[in-house]
């Protein structure tokens, strides 16, 4: 497929969204400036994604509350961490942990990783590598790049909405960058994604020479959910499964 048509049926779902929201109020200017907004969502670069991230991560680490430096759960992550690694395919990664009883750990293409202290109070050390070693995947494999083309073209969409025909496009607000983190994190990945992901966690455990073990019994505690690492396509049982096949396929 040609590049001209690739970027065309990125930007289609965008067109969509600009006709729900409606333009009718908008100039031509506005418009037009939409439009570009909108290409540019279609395709965005990798520097591009990065600073998106940077300044959505940005604004997660300000609406939330971290643990400080001298925290146990900081100390711990900082121990798991350095098994893991602080640079992935030539981007440095942050590593911090949210004080909530939620469950959940992501990452973002900036190197922006975050890891909540609920997951951390249901999970050994191990296991915590197993999932970090999934969201890690999902970055490297470039899903989270696209999660966040996606989110990006639903903001420039609601801005559409929001536009009047005086009115110029203005760059994505805190509340912007805010809901296009939360979109990113909460991205419903594909069955195939998600897979891969698992996949490349495992390949990531056994080339940092980390028991891969841990990945199966996350799975066996997570169950299911809404987020990414509690996606249930595939289920969680058949996602240990899988890693536990893969165990034993190492061992032959």
């Amino acid at each position: 497929m040609k590049k001209h048509q690739k970027k065309l049926l990125v930007a289609l779902p965008l067109v969509a969204a600009m006709s729900l929201v409606g333009c009718k109020n908008m100039s031509v200017d506005d418009l037009t400036s939409l439009g570009m907004k909108g290409l540019k969502a279609a395709t965005l670069s990798d520097n591009d994604v990065k600073e998106l991230s940077k300044q959505s991560c940005a604004e997660m680490d300000a609406q939330s509350k971290i643990a400080p430096a001298k925290s146990a759960y900081t100390k711990r992550l900082n121990k798991i961490a350095k098994a893991l690694g602080n640079n992935l395919d030539g981007t440095p990664i942050n590593y911090k942990v949210y004080i909530t009883k939620d469950v959940n750990a992501w990452a973002m293409a900036n190197g922006c990783v975050r890891v909540y202290s609920g997951l951390m109070d249901m999970m050994t050390d191990n296991e915590i590598q197993g999932v970090l070693g999934h969201e890690l995947g999902h970055v490297a494999l470039g899903h989270s790049k696209k999660a966040i083309q996606v989110a990006y073209a639903t903001e420039i969409a609601r801005d559409a909405a929001a536009a009047s025909s005086n009115a110029q496009i203005a760059s994505l607000s805190k509340s912007s960058l805010g809901a296009l983190a939360s979109a990113v994190i909460n991205s419903q990945f594909s069955q195939k994604q998600e897979q891969d992901a698992d996949n490349y966690s495992f390949d990531f455990l056994v080339k940092k020479k980390i028991n891969p073990a841990g990945l199966a019994t996350a799975f066996d505690k997570l169950g299911g959910g809404d987020s990414s690492i509690l996606s249930s396509h595939p289920s969680s049982s058949d996602r240990a499964k899988n890693i536990r096949k893969k165990i034993a396929e190492l061992k032959k």
